[in-house]
Order: structure tokens, then C-alpha cells, then sequence
């Protein structure tokens, strides 16, 4: 397993929104609407409402990943917007751009719809995407580990280990290297395993 983990915190994640949203306000780019791609842009989206001024909130979701660095080919609309956007300055947000083929799906969609402009935005780039968010904080080459998914992400990790025939130990280590608390691995690697055995 070949995979380096950056795990943020809370509070780290909220000072990069904090300086997104600085970027916006020197941009004067004031959206109408935010729209969070379903699951991960969510709890970033939500935020950035509370610090652009309570800025309306609205969802798409799009499927993509079904692992830890494993991912389908294309990604999947499967909810379409969730109100009505036309003639309306929109910023679409995720938590991460990793190919870029979510975005740019999504964005498709909000112009397909009218919008009256859409600017992207998430809290880490990686180099490789196919497209750059006009906003965002960080770029990485790390899987990220957001505060909102550890046990879904400890839950991959123990079927990817099974899979690859690795000790969870290892695994493990990694997620503590990039910063992630050992007793809450822990915890989640036992609440996992009571889960599987029903």
C-alpha cells in the first residue's frame, strides 16, 4: 500500500475556508447560490454559506469513488441540482479535485441549467486533474482524510488490506504518519469489525 494519508483537522479545515473566502471577497465574486457536490462538498459548502454571508445552499451528487484511490472510470450524475439556478451566479464546491472529472460534470450541469456564471472552488487540488478550481487552498498529491469521512476511510482500508492480502497494521501506520489519531483508528477498526460480524 503505496498510499500517503494528509489527515486535517477541524480547525485546519476551517482556516483554509477562512482564506477561500478571502480570496472570494478580493475576487468580489458574491454568489447567489453555493452548490456542495454530494457527499464530501457538503460539510465545506455549508461552511462557506456561514462565511459568505448565509449564501443560499443547494446539492448535486455525483458518484465516483467506490475505494481508497480506486475509482470508476467516469464519474455519475445521479441527483440533478436541487433548485432552480438559472440567471444565477453560482459557486460549486467540493472537498477535493482529484481527477477533476466530478467538477467538470458538475459544472456542465449547472451551465446546462443556465446558470448565470459558475465558479469552482474546493479545499485541495491535486496536480494531475483535469481542471484547476478557480479557488482553492491547497495542492497535494496525499489521499485526503476529511474529518467528516475517517471511518468510512478506516473502513476501505480494512477491505483494501483483506484485499491485498497486507497486515491492517501497516495500514494503519500510514494513517498515523499523516496525522491521524491512533485511538480513533482503533476505534473505528473495532466498530468495523463488530459491524461485519452483525
Amino acid at each position: 500500500m503505496d498510499i500517503a494519508f494528509e489527515v486535517p483537522s477541524w480547525d485546519e479545515i476551517y482556516e483554509m475556508l477562512l482564506n477561500l473566502a478571502e480570496k472570494m471577497r478580493k475576487d468580489k465574486f458574491r454568489p447567489d447560490i453555493i452548490v456542495g457536490i454530494s457527499r464530501g462538498g457538503w460539510p465545506p459548502a455549508r461552511v462557506m454559506s456561514d462565511l459568505l454571508g448565509n449564501v443560499k445552499l443547494a446539492n448535486v451528487t455525483v458518484e465516483f469513488y467506490v475505494g481508497i484511490a480506486e475509482a470508476a472510470s467516469e464519474p455519475v450524475l445521479t441527483q440533478t441540482v436541487s433548485t432552480p439556478i438559472s440567471g444565477k451566479d453560482v459557486l460549486l464546491f467540493d472537498d477535493v479535485t482529484d481527477t477533476g472529472k466530478s467538477l467538470r460534470l458538475a459544472k456542465d450541469h449547472l451551465e446546462l441549467n443556465q446558470a448565470k456564471s459558475v465558479k469552482t472552488a474546493a479545499i485541495f487540488y491535486k496536480p494531475w486533474s483535469i481542471i484547476v478550481p478557480d479557488y482553492y487552498e491547497k495542492k497535494t498529491r496525499s489521499w485526503i482524510v476529511f474529518p467528516w469521512e475517517r471511518k468510512e476511510t478506516v473502513r476501505c482500508l480494512i477491505e483494501n488490506c483483506r484485499n491485498e492480502e497486507i497486515p491492517i497494521e501497516k495500514a494503519k501506520d500510514k494513517l498515523v504518519d499523516g496525522g491521524m489519531d491512533i485511538r480513533l483508528i482503533d476505534r473505528f477498526v473495532s466498530e468495523v469489525l463488530k459491524e461485519e460480524q452483525g
